[in-house]
């Protein structure tokens, strides 16, 4: 994880938490559903975690564009450099 932003690292560490996964699994190119197997509730509690974490707030319509690991690292950069 060492190339990684800090952001990266803290979007893995959270999914690997939540999930219970090894963080070697959560790469930036896993897909939530197929790749980690997480179920539509796993996602759903995946996005609470990421608005606490980050203190962002996430609509339906964008968690609904969450389809890997990097899809959530890049809204949450966006919405953390717009918030600068």
């Amino acid at each position: 994880m060492a190339d990684l932003s800090k952001t990266a690292q803290r979007v893995i560490e959270t999914i690997s938490s939540q999930l219970e996964l090894p963080a070697e699994r959560v790469t930036l190119e896993a897909t939530f559903q197929e790749d980690l197997k997480a179920d539509s509730l796993a996602v759903a509690q995946l996005i609470l975690a990421f608005e606490e974490v980050f203190d962002v707030a996430v609509s339906d319509d964008q968690a609904e564009e969450f389809k890997s690991v990097g899809d959530a690292v890049t809204f949450i950069e966006a919405q953390l450099d717009g918030a600068k």
